[in-house]
């Protein structure tokens, strides 16, 4: 994990910084300091404008009283969306945009939902010989219980 989180924040500042560069040198500076000032502008106005909306979306969820996954996911993403905005960078402004496209945070959303679904079988099956099917871990069992009081005896 460690070795990943190194490789992470080594390689992909490198990686931004050369894509600025080659932006700066095929366009103009101006062109690429330009770049980074109005992705980060539009980052921090989306970043209120879909954050509010998103946060909206989870209380009408909660009173309705549906489980708000799908708002928590989106409300993260769109977080995330910013963030990414926000950070100067080519790259990471490629991706923050395509989250503020609603059908590609459908998208990364369902593929977030499905990596977190896989560790958790992964986690919980772990030292089984075999993992159990989608089936046998949906069951669940219900067990009723009732609270008994004793009287009380004063010696």
């Amino acid at each position: 994990m460690f070795a990943r989180i190194f490789l992470f924040l080594t390689i992909l500042p490198i990686v931004e910084l050369t894509l600025l560069l080659l932006l700066g040198r095929y366009t103009s500076v101006w062109t690429a300091v330009g770049f980074v000032l109005i992705t980060g502008l539009i980052g921090t106005v989306l970043l209120r404008i879909q954050g509010v909306q998103a946060w909206r979306n989870v209380q009408n969820d909660l009173r309705a009283g549906k489980m708000p996954t799908a708002s928590l996911v989106d409300g993260f993403l769109i977080l995330l969306a910013s963030t990414l905005l926000i950070s100067p960078g080519v790259l990471t402004d490629f991706v923050g945009i395509t989250l503020l496209i609603p059908w590609c945070r459908r998208w990364y959303g369902l593929l977030l939902l499905w990596y977190f679904h896989a560790r958790v079988i992964t986690t919980f099956t772990q030292g089984n010989e075999a993992a159990p099917s989608a089936a046998a871990i949906r069951r669940t069992e219900v067990i009723d219980s009732y609270v008994v009081e004793t009287p009380q005896h004063n010696d």
